[in-house]
């Protein structure tokens, strides 16, 4: 990829000091500020240049690592211990106050049980990081830290943050990244035992963003650089193994971006061993404005210049550090270049929780992920938060507490994580109990019970109340019973406020805060007709095509195609559909036929489901609607819907797609015939096909659940005698976020069902989307079921507003859209 030509504002004297910085840098010449500053001017030719100097410098250090042609990156959770802070950052959008905390129904410091919740679902997909991440000293500013810190027996937030990384390694196996912001030398040590790294970004070295009112870090104590600095070499000594990095694009200057790089280079060497200095990675992390903040209009990094950035961080630190940038803060197109600027890591990435710091920049899926890297060269391998020199000389660099932990997690030959076997707690582990009396502290609250302890009494033949439930539910949903979780189903007053509760915790401290909304249109395909009719709701190959230029233009991201052919067309038409849409919009993501459509084409067409789903992909299908389908019963199938699919024959038409690397999306229809313990093996049996979606590896599998309810305002039949329909909306949309919590990530309100009122209940009980836009378009209109209906982004953005929560627009697969501009066309056929 060609990048910008040079811009008229480098004069000759500039580019003079660029051609030389390039030259020291290709020569190998230790690089000082002078020169990552006439670097970091580069654009066109010489960023081309720059580039191929620092994936040189790249390859040589993965090389010499033993690793050639590897990326790395860390499979986490994200644990937001606390959004409380004393700082007053001007782009931050994670911290909270207090009276936003009672707003949103969120406790001052999370729970250890609520940790607990997050860090074991994390370990059922495979991670082995706990990523701690939370505000600076919040006692120190706020009465409601320091109140709830001396209620549960803590000293300091630092104080409860050792803690609680000791708890989940002790609990779980996991290892914990403890990134609380600025630490004493004394606290580092102290720390030293509980995590095998740590990390805090140095951010900038202006002086003028700390010292100047109206600058980002004006206000904000712990933002003075010296201050961040001394915490750079304050790690060095006590031997932690250190994340740092750059944030750019927030007012710095380009001499401060050098300037910025060149200490961290120091700090490094300064703490030297054997060698190896301590700071195990550098990350280059572009700004991203965000509403609600006083940088909420300024524009986002520049990409040439972050480019530069990326790739000047490259040639300062040198071949042997690991360089890296977020993915989830660029585009997916735009992660060529970053390699190609010498990056080697993606950072934490997590398939369970949110990107709590950019709530509207969500993770890439790990399987996109690592085909991305492999179409750029490079193969993706997992490490733990050591990086894995620090992994192999773990005697210089991780306490003697942890050496235990980590070793059970990393590949002894490469310090590499071990992606064979799951973690597991340790057999040295004791419980919170012991833990704490070892501590010397006053007693915990009920709460921190051992976890031995806690599971007595699943055991115990008395039903335990509906709030003790649900908090189990939340700690681990596969506990449950049928029965336990129909009691759940079945709650109503308090209970259902104890229910909705613990679901909207496990919602907010997984899939994170943001109500999500893509912008869509649907088209039934049951109005396919080869010739016009004039019948309503018929339309033709020609409409097709406008009509997806027309969603185009409207500023459509994907189009909604379902239904089953007449049986007088001919069932090529479902792959006709196909490309009439990506030929008029080829950027439109097709979402496209459900199993009793894929279903029709295998056996009409003669092609069977494996052969169906492959024209489906080449005709331009990119992923599967789960519905055709009420509850997985042939009881009730039989009853309501005798017409629908056979449960066996669906089951094994979503299982084909799935594993032919379809995602879909999966539903309930409730209130029908159907019994509580019905919606229950529903919602288990999808479970089990999400988990059989995983062990295949294809890519395929369950992006959201729907629960949809019948229409009409009583809402379908309720499971309990007079029990309202929002409530009982509300059970279900509860149930559904913890039952299969670790499994399907997103719970989506049908807005169209409930009314956007009740939707925004919902979106408190463990709700995180509220589907799709639903555009009507203008042409035929009629031809897209729940036409009539349309929710446009400002509707569900203020209905987000109103509950204190970011708004986000997302792709079909819960991506972050490409930003673009509609380009006018001539009319598409039909459109007249």
């Amino acid at each position: 990829m060609t990048l910008l030509e040079p811009s008229p504002a480098h004069g000759p004297a500039t580019r003079s000091a660029l051609v030389e910085a390039l030259a020291r840098a290709a020569a190998g010449v230790r690089l000082d500020a002078d020169d990552a500053a006439a670097l970091l001017t580069a654009t066109g030719p010489d960023l081309e240049a720059l580039l191929d100097l620092a994936s040189v410098a790249r390859d040589a250090g993965l090389e010499a690592a033993g690793r050639a042609g590897t990326i790395t990156y860390s499979r986490k959770v994200f644990v937001p211990l606390t959004t409380l802070c004393r700082d007053r950052c001007h782009y931050c959008v994670f911290v909270d106050t207090p009276s936003q905390l009672q707003k949103l129904h969120k406790p001052a410091f999370m729970s250890p049980e609520q940790v607990l919740t997050v860090v074991r679902q994390g370990q059922a997909l495979g991670c082995k990081e706990a990523l701690l991440t939370l505000g600076d000293r919040p006692e120190e500013r706020w009465p409601e830290a320091r109140a709830w810190l001396d209620e549960h027996g803590f000293a300091s937030t630092i104080d409860y943050v050792g803690h609680i990384a000791r708890l989940i390694t002790a609990e779980t196996g996991l290892l914990a990244h403890l990134n609380p912001g600025v630490m004493t030398a004394d606290e580092l040590r102290v720390l030293r035992p509980t995590a095998p790294s740590m990390g805090m970004m140095l951010e900038t070295t202006s002086r003028r963003l700390f010292e100047e009112p109206g600058q980002v870090h004006y206000g904000s104590p712990d933002k003075d650089p010296a201050v961040r600095l001394a915490v750079i070499d304050d790690a060095g000594s006590a031997r932690v193994p250190f994340t740092t990095g750059i944030l750019v694009g927030i007012g710095e200057t380009l001499s401060d971006r050098a300037e910025s790089l060149v200490a961290i280079r120091d700090a490094h060497e300064r703490h030297t061993v054997a060698g190896q200095g301590h700071v195990q990675e550098v990350i280059v992390q572009n700004f991203r404005a965000k509403p609600r903040t006083a940088m909420r209009g300024v524009a986002d990094a520049d990409l040439v210049e972050y480019v530069a950035a990326v790739a000047v961080a490259r040639l300062v630190m040198g071949p042997e550090m690991r360089i890296q940038v977020p993915p989830n803060l660029s585009d997916p197109t735009e992660l060529d270049l970053l390699v190609r600027a010498g990056a080697d890591d993606w950072g934490g990435v997590s398939p369970l929780t949110a990107d709590h710091v950019n709530p509207e920049r969500p993770w890439p899926h790990l399987d996109d992920l690592a085909a991305r890297t492999a179409d750029l060269g490079f193969v993706l391998r997992e490490r733990l938060t050591a990086h894995p020199e620090f992994v192999r000389d773990a005697g210089t660099w991780i306490d003697p507490a942890l050496h235990g932990a980590v070793a059970a997690l990393a590949d002894a030959e490469s310090g590499l994580a071990e992606t064979k076997g799951r973690a597991q707690r340790p057999e040295t582990s004791r419980s919170l109990s012991e833990r704490s009396e070892t501590k010397g502290r006053a007693q915990r609250p009920e709460t921190s019970r051992s976890l031995s302890e806690r599971s007595e009494t699943k055991g115990r033949a008395q039903r335990p109340g509906i709030a003790s439930g649900a908090a189990r539910a939340a700690s681990d949903p596969l506990a449950l019973s049928d029965d336990e979780w129909v009691a759940l189903l079945t709650a109503t007053g308090d209970d259902l406020g104890a229910l909705a509760a613990a679901a909207d915790d496990v919602r907010r401290y997984t899939v994170g805060e943001a109500v999500s909304l893509v912008v869509n249109r649907n088209l039934t395909s049951s109005g396919l007709r080869a010739h016009p009719t004039g019948e309503p709701g018929t339309y033709t190959l020609d409409d097709v095509e406008a009509i997806a230029a027309d969603a185009w233009d409207l500023g459509a991201t994907e189009l909604c195609v379902q239904g089953m052919l007449p049986a007088s067309e001919d069932p090529v038409g479902y792959l006709a559909i196909a490309r009439a849409v990506k030929t008029a919009a080829p950027g439109l993501h097709l979402h496209a036929y459900r199993p009793q459509d894929v279903t029709d084409l295998a056996e009409r067409g003669g092609l069977g489901l494996d052969g169906a789903l492959a024209a489906l992909r080449d005709a331009g299908v990119d992923t599967i609607p789960g519905t055709g389908v009420k509850v997985l019963s042939e009881r009730v199938r039989g009853l309501v819907a005798p017409g629908d699919l056979e449960i066996d024959r669906w089951i094994a038409a979503i299982t084909a797609a799935h594993r032919a690397g379809f995602r879909s999306t999966s539903v309930l229809f409730y209130g029908h015939v159907e019994t509580a313990h019905e919606r229950i093996a529903h919602l288990r049996r999808l479970r089990s096909l999400q988990d059989a979606a995983t062990i295949a590896a294809a890519g395929g599998g369950f992006t959201e659940f729907v629960p949809i309810p019948l229409p009409g305002a009583a809402g379908g039949v309720s499971l309990v005698a007079g029990r309202s329909a929002l409530d009982e909306h509300r059970a279900m949309v509860a149930v559904s976020r913890l039952l299969l919590s670790g499994s399907i990530p997103h719970v989506q309100i049908p807005w169209t069902r409930v009314g956007q009122g009740a939707a925004a209940e919902l979106l408190q009980s463990g709700g995180d989307d509220l589907g799709g836009t639903l555009l009507d378009g203008r042409v035929k209109p009629e031809a897209g079921i729940e036409h009539g209906l349309e929710l446009p982004a400002t509707d569900a953005a203020a209905i987000a507003a109103r509950l204190f929560r970011p708004f986000r627009l997302r792709t079909t697969d819960y991506g972050t859209p490409a930003a673009r501009t509609p380009a006018p066309r001539t009319p598409a056929r039909g459109a007249e």
